[in-house]
C-alpha cells in the first residue's frame, strides 16, 4: 500500500468513528429535527466513506454506488421532512 492509500483509509475510519458517534444524537435527539439531520449527516458520511475506499481501493465502479445511496439519502431526508410537517412537527 501506498502512503496515500493509507491516507484515504484513515480518512474513512475517521468518518466511520464521526458517524458512529452521531448515532447518539438520533437515539438521544430532543427534537425530531435534530434526528432528522443526524440521519442525514450518517448518510452523507456514509457517501463519503464509500467514496474515499473507492478512491483508496482505486475502483471507480464503486463510485456509481455513492451516487445512488447519495439520491436515497436526499429523498429520505425530503420524505422525513414532509412526514414531520403533516404531523405538526414543525413550528
Amino acid at each position: 500500500m501506498t502512503l496515500l492509500t493509507d491516507a484515504l483509509l484513515a480518512a474513512a475510519g475517521a468518518f466511520i468513528i464521526l458517524s458512529v458517534v452521531i448515532v447518539y444524537r438520533i437515539v438521544r435527539g430532543p427534537t425530531m429535527q435534530d434526528r432528522v439531520i443526524a440521519v442525514n449527516v450518517v448518510g452523507t458520511n456514509t457517501v463519503v466513506i464509500i467514496a474515499l475506499f473507492a478512491a483508496a481501493l482505486d475502483s471507480p465502479g464503486v463510485l456509481d454506488i455513492a451516487l445512488v445511496y447519495a439520491l436515497l439519502n436526499f429523498l429520505m431526508s425530503i420524505a422525513i421532512s414532509k412526514f414531520t410537517v403533516e404531523r405538526g412537527g414543525v413550528m
